[in-house]
């Protein structure tokens, strides 16, 4: 009897034992447990997680993506937590690509210390809603599993970079919810982290820099291209999208492109999933690293994607110091004390022991203290300078933002269009992008419906901080610089928003077409090329302004497409013309200027280069022959990208007002924005001269004029043998790339930004069908046979189906795991 007992006792224990293990056939324990998931791996690495809650779907969700891309994911924990100095050490940095800032591993520390505090991850998880808070619990634990299982020593040779690290432990809920607060705040506090996270009140021994004049101001900026990069009409950070309504689509069924540029490295990468929870919740589509919910995607009734939006998310405000204690500003007659936040950063030695470094940060009534280091005369200067008469501080409305994953989770679980709108007014928790949607038998929506500060117009024309606002107005137009000394330049609040300071639905531009919509980056003004949307305040967007070159491109693909003008079989598009003319690597600055260089500048055989006289004879005859576009066997897009940059970068190429651009002969005009400006003015001494050192440039870097467009543009992150097609955005490219280095090196462009997520979406009888690609791939890890197969089959252009049908994924299934704990 005693032995029986035993020998069950060790079946038992054993049988227990392989219910833990993670091997392909483990099926999990089925009992109490409180996770389970389904994982189902289709081609090119798509996991398809099918739990029974939402608890489980997070467990799925961070398991597989942990498989994916531990490391990168793990040095944002680090890095949110204010642990990169205890682990790395201080003199490092860390870039957050998607907001154009790199900021020193100590300051960054002190920033993330300051901002994202155990009281913002409290509220964040308090008003998180109940399947929220259990799919990131769930996420959390399935990421725990696998980190338990690399300390284990299984997975040998995957996650190199990390796995042996020291600090690889387990994550908390709290490390997701500063995840979350994070991508919240990337368009606004974010930028400003090293000026936040090293503010300092005047003293003897930290003495405040001068308060700068506007003409040292302006030339500081310009020494300092990157200072506000974000903010910028040029940035690499944007997107293209279109909502092709009932009158655009062949077939009478909307159809729905999303198109993000997103850096190719780091946490700002977007990952494919589908999401499974029978009778609650079938969505697919992608996130960005550790948000498990889809933040683009689609299902049977709609589909939706986003852009990076025109508005602004924060206003900066000035201060009158008191000269007696410069931790005190005036505030309505009455000078007010800041809160003194004491934050201690442990730092690692050079001897690799650890101590800790004390910070005092300050905050005002509206938030931290801020400065913005720029470069002048080969100095470094403060912008926003803290002395004993001003300083600055900023107040960050998605600081405050305590929806943003909400308005995502119940995105999700959405069963029509009409319910998906009217969740973004309700909610309004989006914190910085542009939505266009779909779905079957409804109009196609656009929105910048987003979290903006209630900064109106007439506030502006009497609150602006003078001198210094004029100087943002000319760099940044539309980020308010107010006077922070008076109550009446507070923000205002809508009645119908949903939080306090922000503006709500019906002051927030929205528009639904039959035909079409677009937004490629610019301002909610046009949508649409014969509908304008205007009367909103200025910190939303511009009006009535010149578009970009993309922008254009955008609207004419549309227009052309719809009227049968593009030299395309028929009118309205069909759904393989949608997925052409997406990826087809047209350049609008082509159409616009190359024919005036050809018949201008190529007659006379030479130009006068900054080396002195170039013979373009050779380059002409490319350029004359060249098909006009950014394909892998295109020849001459490598220099016409030379030219337009130089062209663009000179003097006048491309100033803050584009009504004063001097490159083109005919200016803008509010009642032709596609078609105009137009018409290079090749009398600019600096055309001449861009076409001459264009050629010197390519020839220098050591490729031919005429070399195929693959030989020379490549993927910049995993693989340099892959070649990658597409232009830059200041090209007018709708095709997007953005090299590491702007200019062609010996080994040609390296593409770290750009084309990321691509899904076209559309619907028949049966449901949804879509298509795409993760231009990158799926995994960060070398080791992981997802690192660059999807980046190759962008390369080809070979267009991946979905699989969203049960069946289509059981066909298309590669390896399935059920996991449970």
């Amino acid at each position: 009897m005693r032995l029986y007992r035993h020998s069950a006792l060790l079946l038992f224990a054993l049988l227990a034992a392989c219910s833990r293990s993670s091997d392909s056939q483990n099926t999990g324990s089925v009992g109490d447990a409180k996770y389970k998931a389904e994982i189902t791996r289709t081609t090119l690495g798509i996991p398809h997680i099918k739990a029974a809650n939402f608890g489980g779907m997070g467990y799925g969700y961070g398991y597989a993506f942990a498989e994916d891309n531990l490391c990168v994911m793990y040095d944002d924990f680090l890095t949110i937590r204010g642990e990169r100095s205890k682990y790395i050490g201080p003199d490092g940095s860390y870039s957050i690509r998607a907001a154009s800032t790199t900021t020193d591993n100590l300051s960054s520390d002190f920033f993330w210390k300051l901002m994202a505090t155990d009281a913002v991850v409290e509220n964040l998880r308090v008003k998180a809603l109940p399947e929220l808070r259990e799919a990131t619990s769930g996420f959390a634990a399935g990421f725990n599993r696998y980190i338990r299982e690399i300390n284990a020593g299984k997975h040998p040779g995957r996650h190199a970079a990390c796995r042996s690290e020291p600090y690889m432990r387990e994550i908390t809920d709290a490390d997701m919810y500063r995840r979350y607060f994070r991508l919240s705040v990337i368009a606004s506090s974010t930028v400003f982290s090293a000026g936040i996270g090293s503010a300092q009140p005047p003293s003897l021994t930290n003495p405040a820099g001068p308060v700068l004049s506007t003409p040292d101001l302006l030339e500081a900026f310009g020494q300092t291209p990157d200072a506000l990069a974000f903010f910028k009409s040029d940035r690499p950070f944007g997107s293209n999208m279109y909502g092709i309504g009932k009158d655009g689509s062949a077939t009478g069924v909307p159809m729905i492109f999303g198109n993000p540029h997103f850096p190719w490295s780091g946490t700002e990468r977007l990952y494919i999933a589908h999401a499974t929870i029978p009778g609650q919740l079938d969505i697919m589509g992608a996130s960005l690293y550790g948000v498990p919910a889809v933040l683009i995607g689609f299902n049977d009734k709609l589909a939706w994607s986003h852009t990076v939006s025109t508005a602004y998310r924060f206003s900066l405000y000035q201060l009158i110091i008191n000269p007696l204690n410069p931790t005190q500003y005036m505030y309505d007659g009455a000078f007010r004390d800041m809160t003194p936040v004491p934050l201690t950063v442990e730092v690692k030695q050079t001897d690799g022991s650890v101590k800790p470094l004390e910070r005092t940060l300050y905050r005002t009534h509206y938030g931290p203290m801020v400065g913005l280091k720029l470069n002048l005369a080969g100095q470094s200067v403060n912008a926003l300078p803290w002395t004993n008469a001003v300083g600055f501080t900023m107040r960050d409305a998605n600081a405050e933002n305590d929806r943003l994953i909400n308005q995502f989770a119940k995105w999700d679980q959405a069963k029509s269009l009409t319910e998906f709108k009217q969740l973004q007014k309700d909610i309004l928790g989006v914190p910085w992008v542009n939505t266009v949607a779909g779905g079957p038998g409804e109009k196609v929506y656009y929105a910048d419906i987003t979290v903006v500060p209630h900064v109106t117009n007439a506030q502006r024309a009497t609150c602006d901080a003078i001198p210094l606002s004029a100087v943002f107005n000319q760099l940044v137009p539309g980020v308010p610089l107010l006077d922070g000394s008076r109550s009446t330049c507070e923000w205002g609040t809508d009645a119908d928003a949903p939080a306090p300071g922000i503006f709500g639905a019906r002051n927030l531009p929205s528009i639904e077409r039959d035909d079409y919509v677009t937004n490629c980056n610019d301002s909610y003004w046009l949508v649409n090329a014969k509908a304008k949307i205007e009367g909103y305040s200025t910190i939303i967007g511009p009006e009535r302004t010149a578009r970009s070159l993309r922008t254009r491109l955008c609207l004419l693909q549309a227009e052309r497409r719809i009227a049968g003008t593009d030299g395309r079989a028929g009118k309205k598009f069909t759904f393989d013309q949608l997925k052409e003319i997406t990826l087809s690597s047209q350049l609008h600055s082509v159409e616009l200027a190359r024919s005036t260089v050809l018949n201008t500048l190529c007659p006379i055989g030479f130009a006068l280069g900054s080396a002195g006289p170039v013979n373009i004879a050779e380059a002409c005859a490319v350029l004359t022959a060249w098909d006009g576009r950014a394909n892998l066997d295109s020849r001459g897009a490598h220099l016409w990208r030379e030219f337009w940059t130089r062209v663009i970068s000179a003097p006048g190429g491309l100033p803050v007002n584009p009504l004063a651009s001097a490159i083109w002969t005919q200016p803008f005009s509010a009642s032709d924005p596609v078609n105009t400006p137009n018409g290079l003015n090749v009398l600019l001494p600096t055309v001449e001269l861009a076409l001459a050192d264009a050629v010197t440039a390519v020839k220098a870097a050591g490729f031919a004029l005429d070399a195929p467009f693959g030989e020379v543009q490549h993927s910049g992150v995993n693989g340099a043998d892959i070649p990658i097609f597409g232009g830059t955005g200041a090209e007018g490219a709708f095709t997007v790339v953005s090299p590491a280095v702007k200019n062609i090196t010996k080994t040609g462009y390296d593409i770290v930004y750009g084309n990321s997520y691509i899904q076209a979406v559309t619907w028949d009888k049966k449901g949804v069908i879509a298509e795409g690609f993760i231009t990158y791939s799926q995994s960060t890890d070398p080791a992981n046979p997802h690192f660059n197969d999807f980046t190759k089959e962008y390369s080809a252009k070979r267009w991946h189906k979905f699989p969203f049908k049960a069946a289509d994924v059981k066909a298309d299934k590669i390896s399935q795991i059920t996991i449970s704990e």
